[in-house]
């Protein structure tokens, strides 16, 4: 039954092969397009012709794509019944059949990140001696998936993976390195790990034990049938096929045997000349009369009531006898006997007489024709096996017998037999369709389960980190409080540091200007505005000698430059001066240098007094 795709979802199809070399067309489509729709709904993907554009500006969305479509869920031991047969059984027998050197060879077809493959060689390494193991043993683990195989290829597993692996064979098989386990390099370099594509790659060949688990179930009837094939030709005569326990070889009896049918475990059978040879041809004869005194008309009657129709003609098609079956069945007539067979429509209705009665006399033996229709008056066809048999005497040829022996019933228990076997068989792929579509939900489910673990976990990650936060915050929030207070503390005893500051300046009765190592004006006195006719606000931050205040500053420069050179010195100058109100004065001008670092440089400071003026 062929199930129509979406507007658009083959386009998408064709762009994930022509862009990424993925051929999905083998896959089944409810099952593929559920998926897409799923990562299409996350990316706010209406169309699949949107999603194909959201593709082409988001090249990451690939890797985001093929995860969700190529669900890989595996563990070590998977289904430990499974694994606990073919330790018993199933590899025991394949190493009793070799010879003590001959090679093993395992394929692991969809192996996701390698946890089966590697539990299969850690079977092997139990049952066989560690030289043995790595002289004879080749386990082939493919997937479609790099991302997955680049994982397989690490070997690195953690404990939540390790969990099914016993104690005693993590020791034996696996280091700790860290937190994680690592595969030890003798066993790991017997798995070969390589992208394979089961429906356009050339299949391994000569392979002792196949396992596809769970992965046939995802394609459709077609492609399952020609991936099947493929496993045929790969496996040695006797080989073992180990499949998902939604899958079957329904249509594949002939060539696999089930050898434990629950656990979908299969052997390919060993070719069987005997079972390909004709078993013989069916054959018929005429029962000769013993007794030669039966009367002529005993012959004639029980011929006339024979159940099956027959006609017998002579040498020359001239037909001599039609039985009551004969002449009801075909409509004949008392009249038609004598005549010509070939004038007949008998003779070409239901099926062509005449050459059936040339050929059985050319062979000298009956000819057989099955399953011909005949047509009765309601409409419904009647199905008869017809036998034209050459009446012989010596070596001439007397006549012809035409036996039509009706096998209505046996067709229809044939046809009703078919119908059954073909409901049978849609149940059954109906049934197994269901499951697999369970399979895949359980799957699917797992998968969601183990990332709401992950996200549980790094969520319990991220609180703690949030508590850690928290209290670091809080430490610092204690050491800015602190702060706080010391800033405080410092504010109140620089705000009585200034206001002593300020007395000081208030009753030194000398104008007092202090520059900083620039010759910026920090300080201005009260004293110093009284004098010159301004206010500290207009002289703050402008440099000395840019000031019009009534000084004649020149005279100042080199003493206030000797300062740079020698901090140290005091200088003392006269000078004479008229301020901006316009009063001449004379004034004594003291300079000295302000303490400070050597690296901020040295300020200046000047103590200016109003002398009395000489008196000549």
């Amino acid at each position: 039954m062929n199930i129509p795709t979406p507007p658009g979802f083959d386009s998408l199809l064709d762009y994930l092969r022509d862009a990424r070399g993925l051929e999905l067309g083998g896959y089944k489509t409810s099952t593929l397009s559920r998926r897409i729709e799923k990562r299409m709904g996350m990316v706010g993907a209406a169309t699949y012709s949107a999603y194909i554009d959201y593709l082409e500006v988001h090249p990451d969305e690939f890797g985001q794509l093929f995860n969700i479509i190529l669900i890989n869920v595996t563990a070590f031991f998977r289904d430990a019944h499974i694994f606990e047969l073919l330790r018993s059984t199933i590899l025991p027998s394949i190493i009793d059949a070799k010879a003590p050197d001959d090679p093993i060879r395992v394929w692991s077809a969809g192996c996701a990140s390698g946890e089966e493959a590697y539990s299969v060689a850690i079977l092997l390494a139990e049952l066989l001696e560690p030289q043995a193991f790595r002289e004879r043993v080749k386990i082939y683990a493919t997937d479609i998936d790099e991302e997955a195989l680049s994982a397989a290829r690490q070997a690195t597993y953690g404990e939540k993976q390790m969990e099914a692996v016993p104690d005693d064979l993590k020791a034996k098989y696996f280091d700790r390195v860290g937190l994680r386990w690592v595969v030890r390099k003798e066993y790991r370099r017997s798995v070969i790990f390589g992208r394979h594509e089961l429906l356009e790659d050339a299949p391994i060949s000569r392979v002792d034990l196949l396992m596809c688990r769970n992965t046939l179930m995802y394609f459709n009837q077609e492609a399952q049938e020609r991936i099947t094939t493929r496993f045929r030709f790969a496996l040695r005569d006797g080989g073992y096929l180990v499949l998902g326990k939604a899958e079957t070889l329904l249509k594949f009896a002939a060539t696999f045997e089930p050898v434990d049918l629950k656990h979908r475990i299969f052997r390919k059978h060993a070719p069987d000349q005997v079972r390909d040879r004709v078993q013989g041809a069916f054959s018929a004869r005429e029962d000769r009369l013993e007794r030669g005194d039966v009367s002529g008309r005993l012959r004639d009657i029980a011929f006339d009531h024979d159940p099956n129709a027959q006609l017998v003609t002579d040498d020359r098609g001239v037909l001599l006898a039609a039985n009551t079956r004969a002449r009801d069945l075909f409509g004949m007539r008392g009249a038609d006997v004598g005549r010509p067979l070939q004038d007949l429509e008998v003779s070409y209705r239901p099926v062509e007489l005449r050459s059936c009665v040339e050929e059985a006399h050319q062979r000298r033996q009956p000819v057989h024709l099955r399953d011909v229709a005949w047509p009765t008056r309601g409409g419904e066809a009647r199905y008869f096996n017809v036998q034209v048999t050459p009446i012989l005497d010596g070596d001439g040829a007397l006549g012809t017998k035409i036996v039509f022996i009706d096998v209505t019933p046996q067709h229809d228990l044939q046809d009703e037999l078919q119908r059954s076997r073909q409901e049978l068989e849609t149940a059954y792929e109906e049934l197994q369709s269901t499951n697999e579509e369970l399979e895949t939900t359980n799957e699917e489910l797992q998968s969601t389960v183990e990332e709401l673990e992950t996200t549980n976990e790094e969520l319990q990650s991220t609180n703690e980190e949030l508590e850690t936060m928290n209290e670091q915050l809080q430490t610092t929030n204690d050491e800015l409080e602190e702060l706080n207070r010391e800033l405080r503390k410092r504010g109140v005893d620089l705000t009585k540091s200034n206001v002593f500051l300020g007395g000081i300046l208030r009753s030194v009765p000398l104008a007092v200007v202090v520059m900083d190592h620039d010759l910026h004006v920090e300080l201005w006195n009260d004293v110093a505005a009284e004098m010159w006719g301004i206010h500290q606000a207009e002289v703050k931050g402008k440099h000395f000698f840019g000031l019009d205040i009534g000084l004649p500053l020149e005279s100042l420069r080199q003493p206030l430059l000797g300062l740079q050179k020698a901090p140290d010195a005091v200088s003392e100058t006269t000078v004479e001066a008229t301020n901006r109100q316009g009063r001449a004065m004379r004034v004594r001008v003291v300079c000295s240098s302000v303490g400070r670092t050597a690296s901020d440089g040295h300020g200046a400071i000047l103590l200016m007094q109003e002398i009395a003026p000489r008196v000549h």
